[in-house]
C-alpha cells in the first residue's frame, strides 16, 4: 500500500507541478543518455574484431598498390626507351590474395607447421605462398576442402630464394632449427655489398611469391669455409609467435611458367 501511495503521489506531483515535472524530465534524460552511452561503448567493443579485419584488408590493399607501383618502376628502369605495355592488366591480375585465420601453429619444434581455416573450396592449392602484414610466412603444403597446412620459414624442409633489396645478389634462405626469430641466407657471393640492417626480400624466381616481399633484415654475416660464399643471419620480419591472420598468394601464371620450365628440362 505504501508503494502504491508513493506512485500516486509522484504522479500527482508530476502532473500538477511544472517545476517538478521539468526536473524529473531532465533527470530521466540524463539517465537515458548515460544508458545509451554505455550501450554504445559495449557495441563498439564487440565490433572491434570486425573493424580490425577491415583495417587489415585495407592495409593489404595498400600494400598491393605499392607492389604494383614498384613493378611499374622496375619496368621503366629496364626499358627507358619505350613505356608501351607498362600499364597492363598483368600487373594487376598476376597475383591474387586470399585472407585466412591461423587455427594451429608451432614454433618450438624442428619441423614446424601452421594450419589455416581455408582450403580447396576457398581457392587454395598446394605450392601457394603465404604472407602476413609484416612479411613472408611460408608455402602451402597440404590442402583439403576446409583447411590447409603451411610449411613456414621455421622449417628446414623448405628453402626460399631471396635477394638483398638494394641489389640483385640473391641466395637461398633456410632455417637452422635454433631461434624462431632468425634464419640464414646462404650462397651469397663474396663480392656482394651489404650492411647490417639491410632488407632481405623475395627474389621472385620461384613463381610462388612476387618479387620484393620483405623477409627480414641482415643481423650479421660470415663467410662459409666450405663454400666460400657469404652466410647472412637474417632477423625475420614476421613474428611467428604472434601470428593470427595470413594471406595466401595465388600466382595466376604459376602453372604456365612451371609447364614451360619443365618442357625445357626435357630437352636437356
Amino acid at each position: 500500500m505504501f508503494i502504491v501511495c508513493e506512485i500516486i503521489a509522484f504522479t500527482l506531483l508530476y502532473r500538477y507541478n511544472a517545476y517538478q515535472r521539468n526536473v524529473m524530465f531532465s533527470s530521466a534524460n540524463v539517465v537515458s543518455g548515460y544508458m545509451m552511452s554505455v550501450s554504445g561503448s559495449v557495441s563498439s567493443f564487440f565490433n572491434l574484431r570486425t573493424e580490425n579485419k577491415q583495417l587489415f584488408d585495407r592495409n593489404r590493399q595498400l600494400e598491393l598498390e605499392i607492389l604494383t607501383l614498384q613493378h611499374q618502376l622496375d619496368a621503366m628502369k629496364s626499358n627507358t626507351l619505350s613505356y608501351d605495355g607498362i600499364m597492363t592488366d598483368a600487373l594487376f591480375t598476376t597475383y591474387e590474395y586470399i585472407s585466412a585465420e591461423v587455427v594451429n601453429n608451432s614454433v618450438t619444434r624442428l619441423l614446424n607447421y601452421i594450419t589455416i581455416n581455408k582450403g580447396y573450396k576457398d581457392g587454395i592449392e598446394p605450392d601457394m605462398g603465404v604472407i602476413s602484414t609484416h612479411g613472408v610466412v611460408g608455402i602451402v603444403s597440404t590442402v583439403n576442402n576446409r583447411f590447409s597446412v603451411i610449411i613456414p620459414l621455421l622449417n628446414p624442409k623448405w628453402g626460399l630464394s631471396c635477394k638483398l633489396f638494394h641489389s640483385n645478389y640473391y641466395g637461398t634462405l633456410a632455417w637452422d632449427g635454433r631461434d624462431a626469430r632468425y634464419t640464414t641466407l646462404e650462397e651469397l657471393p663474396t663480392h656482394a655489398e651489404f650492411h647490417e640492417g639491410d632488407t632481405v626480400v623475395t627474389s621472385g624466381f620461384s613463381a610462388i611469391f612476387p618479387p620484393g616481399i620483405i623477409v627480414g633484415t641482415v643481423a650479421n654475416s660470415d663467410i662459409s669455409a666450405s663454400s666460400g660464399f657469404y652466410s647472412l643471419k637474417v632477423k625475420l620480419a614476421t613474428d611467428f609467435r604472434n601470428l593470427t591472420t595470413v594471406w595466401v598468394v595465388k600466382n595466376n601464371l604459376q602453372k604456365e611458367q612451371w609447364a614451360v620450365e619443365q618442357e625445357a628440362g626435357k630437352n636437356d
